[in-house]
Order: C-alpha cells, then sequence, then structure tokens
C-alpha cells in the first residue's frame, strides 16, 4: 500500500526507507488531536522528539485540510463513521515524509498570507513554511482520493540510525 503513496513523493529509493508508521483516522475534528498524539509517540520512538514541534504544526495542518476539503458532502461530522483519512510516516535516513490521504479529488489550493487577519485558509502556507519540500498527488485504483505530503530533512545528528 505504501508504495501506491510513495508515487507523489519526491525521488527517494523505496528500499532505503527505514521506518513507517500509519494511523486511521476518524471523520471528525477530534482527529487532529489523535494525529498529534500519534505522531509525539512515533517520533518519540524514532528518537525523532525534538523535532515535534515543526512536524506537529504540519500534520495539524495537512490532517485538518483533509477533513475540511477531502471528505466528500459535508463537512466531518461527530457521527460514527469509518475512517476516512489516513496519516503516513516515513523516515528515511536523512528525511522525514508525513503523507495524509483522503478519497477528495480537488486539487489543494495555497493562500498565502495576503490576508494575515483571516482565521483560516493559511494551512498549505504554513506547511510550504516549516517543511522543506511538500506536494501532492492524485491516488488511482483501489485507493482513490490523494495524498499530500510534507518532507523534513534530517540533520546529521538526526539521521543515525537508533543503535537497539
Amino acid at each position: 500500500m505504501l508504495e501506491v503513496l510513495r508515487q507523489g513523493l519526491p525521488p527517494l529509493d523505496p528500499a532505503t526507507v527505514s521506518r513507517t508508521a500509519s494511523c486511521a483516522l476518524p471523520a471528525h475534528y477530534e482527529a487532529v488531536r489523535e494525529a498529534r498524539h500519534f505522531t509525539r509517540g512515533t517520533l518519540d520512538l524514532w528518537e525523532l522528539g525534538d523535532r515535534f514541534d515543526d512536524i506537529c504544526l504540519v500534520v495539524s495542518e495537512l490532517v485538518t485540510n483533509a477533513l475540511r476539503y477531502g471528505l466528500p458532502g459535508a463537512a466531518p461530522c461527530s457521527a460514527g463513521h469509518l475512517p476516512h483519512v489516513r496519516l503516513h510516516l516515513m523516515r528515511w535516513t536523512e528525511r522525514l515524509v508525513c503523507a495524509v490521504r483522503d478519497p477528495g479529488h480537488d486539487t489543494p489550493v495555497t493562500h498565502g498570507s495576503e490576508d494575515s487577519s483571516a482565521e483560516s485558509g493559511r494551512g498549505l502556507f504554513l506547511v510550504g513554511a516549516f517543511a522543506d519540500s511538500w506536494g501532492w498527488h492524485p491516488l488511482a485504483g483501489a485507493l482513490d482520493g490523494k495524498v499530500v505530503w510534507a518532507m523534513f530533512r534530517l540533520g546529521p545528528e538526526q539521521a543515525a540510525e537508533p543503535t537497539r
């Protein structure tokens, strides 16, 4: 399944991915908190907890956008539905990719900082400001929808794999 998600990522050798983690998120806004909790636990496990603030902000924005714009029909609700959004974290030796998959087909739209008083609409602008790169890719086949990803470069002190 991750092979399909890698289609839209920047060129990285899939054979060199060292760790992956994934979680399904329900179609309600509390899922953003769940995504942050999952990200915290994963980054701590991978000994990348010092990168949590920037990565968590980006994960929060990607999940919020998926819930707001990537779900078919109306806005997310609090009723118990099957998960519609999935968060993937993939770590290479020198990079970390956060990818959020949703069933939507619309192109993600970046709203710049032209209206600094706006309370919403700047999610992908923030993603671009905090991540080293980001993009999106439509999915096909069994994984219908799209994946929006953000990539973080890991410094030399973080690139070394934990010895366990």
